[in-house]
């Protein structure tokens, strides 16, 4: 796409959105009020909107690379932060991607430089599941679930946070939810992680008080 073609597609955008509701951006101007926080990849074929079928100021959209949230990312923290204590979000979704290029080059013994630590985080996930990963023979079959268990860790580190902590044991909500976009058909999948379960083990750690099942 050549650059100028992107002002010209906004100019047709912005007509198609005033013909069909002449208020559109007036409502667009009135503030956001999002259910949804979507953790995702900053990978250009995946774009939340689009598999979600969502509308502008339905969706709060964060996107790194291999969807990370770190325990010491103030970047991830924050967006995390703003939607549920400030946006009042009801739903945090940390959502991967198969063929996710990030998980492949955290696989790999290269030097990449200042993505090092960042993909780090990625082996640590390997390191957890390692014996559950090395049991799968084919490659393909265990990068793909390497993607779902890093969204899985990556949940996690979000239940680690004080502010979900606070707002959940308080309100019920956010819930937490973990998915993977194949990018090969097409289709969104939900993990359905039972947190209850995986949580048992570290509840008295990071002292989470009582955290009921939250798939629905």
């Amino acid at each position: 796409m050549e650059y100028k073609q992107i002002f010209e597609n906004n100019q047709k955008w912005l007509e198609e959105k005033q013909r069909t509701d002449k208020e559109f951006f007036q409502k667009l101007s009135s503030g956001q009020h999002p259910d949804y926080l979507f953790i995702g990849c900053s990978d250009s074929r995946v774009t939340a909107e689009d598999l979600m079928g969502a509308q502008p100021g339905e969706v709060f959209i964060h996107r790194n690379i291999a969807n990370l949230i770190p325990n010491n990312d103030n970047n991830s923290a924050s967006v995390v932060e703003y939607a549920v204590k400030h946006l009042g979000v009801k739903h945090v979704v940390v959502c991967g991607h198969y063929l996710c290029g990030g998980i492949k080059a955290a696989m790999q013994a290269a030097d990449l430089g200042i993505l090092n630590p960042w993909l780090r985080n990625i082996r640590d996930v390997y390191r957890l599941h390692k014996e559950e990963l090395n049991s799968i023979s084919i490659e393909e079959k265990r990068y793909d679930r390497l993607v779902e268990l890093n969204v899985q860790e990556q949940c996690l580190n979000i239940i680690k946070m004080a502010v979900w902590q606070k707002t959940f044991l308080s309100t019920g909500v956010p819930l937490i939810h973990g998915w993977v976009f194949d990018v090969r058909t097409g289709k969104l999948k939900d993990l359905r992680i039972d947190f209850n379960k995986e949580l048992s083990s570290i509840r008295e750690i990071y002292d989470l008080g009582t955290v009921t099942d939250n798939r629905s």
